[in-house]
């Protein structure tokens, strides 16, 4: 990379060598459904949003959710993410599918 793309931002390399934001490994099954983090750069924060996921009868279904809580960090947005997404799996189950 040159020395000018270094000083004005211009590469990340961790974005060029293909690797996964932290987030994006973020993921937990819980109950039968699957949690994922997604948290995405906003306002110089990490917004959190996320997605919760099951399959039923043979039908993937999916459901995405963001909140109003940012953070720092995004591994901090992604813990919180996964956190969100198991309570809505507790209130709401396969009803958030409707």
């Amino acid at each position: 990379m040159s020395f000018l793309k270094k000083l004005f931002g211009g590469g990340d390399k961790a974005a060029e060598a293909g690797a996964a934001p932290a987030a994006a490994k973020k993921q937990l099954e819980y109950n039968g459904f699957l949690i994922k983090a997604t948290p995405y750069k906003e306002g110089g924060q990490w917004q959190t949003c996320g997605t919760v996921s099951k399959t039923i009868e043979g039908a993937a279904k999916e459901h995405r959710f963001v909140r109003a809580d940012r953070f720092a960090d995004e591994g901090s947005a992604a813990d919180h993410a996964i956190l969100k997404g198991q309570q809505i799996v507790d209130q709401m189950g396969e009803r958030i599918f409707s």
